[in-house]
Parts: C-alpha cells; structure tokens; sequence
C-alpha cells in the first residue's frame, strides 16, 4: 500500500506523535502485515510518503484490515481530519529488485493507456528495470500497479478527512543508497521524458523525492 499526503500546519505535531505512537504499531499488529514506512519529503509536491508491505494483496482487503478502518480510534478520528491531497493506492507488486534498503526513495506515479498496459509491463519488467538496477547507488526498484476497485472504497476513516483520496494506477519506487542530491540528479537525468516515452507511458507525471524517518516492523507470531 503507498500512500502520498500533506499535513495541515496545526495538525503536524499531533500527526507525528499519532504515526509514531498509534498507527504504525496498529498496523503492524495486523495479521499480514510485515512492515511499515514513513518519509518525509526532500523535493516533492506532496510532503509525505507511507509504504506499507503485506504477505499478499488479499491482506489489505481482508475483514483485519478493513475492521481497523471502520473503526478507527478517537485519536485516529482526531488525527485524519488534518490529511491534505492523499493520494493513496492498495497495490500488487509486478517486480522488485533489491540489493539491500536505501534510506532515499523516488516515487513516480503516472498512467499507462490500458491497451498497451500488457506490453508496458512485460518492458518494464524485462527490458528496463532490469537495466536500472545495474545502476551505481541504486539499492532498489519495484514496480506497484493499483487494484482500482479496491483502493476506491470508502471506509469510515477515510470520511474522517477533508477530501477523497486520488489513486495512482501505477507506481514506481526507486530506492537509493548514498548522498541526496547525487540521486536526486540521476533520477532527474535517468527517468525522462525520452525513458517514459520508450516505455509506452503517459508521464512523468509526479515525481518526488523522500528520506526515511520511521520504520515499523511486525512482531513474529511463531512461537
């Protein structure tokens, strides 16, 4: 699940306190659920990014998960209401690579025309992810696409905000691993327009730059 939002001015002390104290222990604690992530923006148009990631895509629509959105807490309820321009999608993931975590991401979101949805992934997945992740300072890539249907449905927390969340279709995550302005140049320099337009997309459409500042790991059940 990625998430994208800005905080109200008067709601960002009480944000941290709620994420760090209340919510990403409660997510953790969901059945499925192995690790959730917080980042703050070093050059982008929404200040905040979440990663949250589940042992299967079932999880984020099972009855869990959507038992803790209709019942969010007072201090949930409280909190929310500060949420600016979320955009929030429930995702599959089409490729991953990883040579270990970056403390620095580049989240893309954009849009491909459906009909060469199908050749637009079997690319990506190998011909041009591949390539990227041979890169120098490159610690990750993965390729998210949204369940449209699933991430559209309206729970009770999500009433609690201002406004309706958006929901990119597809999502890719660049992870990195040394100093923020030489990654920052090369995701400028690497992801182009001439990179979008070989992969038959429609974009860049948002592209931003974030560090991370949370983690939260789910404690094992095994006994």
């Amino acid at each position: 699940m990625a998430i994208w939002h800005d905080i109200a001015p008067e709601g960002r002390d009480d944000f941290y306190a709620w994420h760090g104290e209340e919510h990403m222990p409660e997510r953790a604690d969901i059945p499925g659920f192995i690790r959730g992530r917080r980042y703050v923006a070093t050059r982008a148009g929404l200040e905040f990014f979440n990663l949250y990631e589940t042992s299967s895509p079932e999880v984020l629509k099972g009855s869990d998960y959507l038992s803790r959105l209709n019942s969010p807490t007072p201090w949930t309820t409280a909190t929310v209401k500060h949420f600016r321009n979320v955009a929030r999608s429930l995702c599959r993931v089409e490729y991953t690579s990883s040579h270990g975590e970056g403390g620095l991401i580049a989240t893309l979101r954009y849009d491909v025309p459906q009909a060469s949805a199908v050749d637009h992934l079997t690319h990506m997945k190998n011909v041009i992810l591949p390539s990227l992740s041979r890169q120098p300072g490159i610690a990750g890539l993965h390729l998210l696409v949204a369940d449209v249907g699933a991430s559209a449905i309206r729970t009770e927390e999500q009433k609690h905000r201002a406004e309706a969340n958006r929901i990119p279709a597809w999502v890719l995550l660049v992870e990195g691993w040394g100093d923020e302005r030489p990654f920052e140049a090369w995701s400028d320099a690497t992801l182009s327009a001439n990179f979008w337009s070989e992969a038959g997309a429609t974009g860049p459409a948002d592209i931003g730059f974030y560090r991370l500042q949370n983690v939260r790991t789910a404690v094992s059940r095994e006994p």
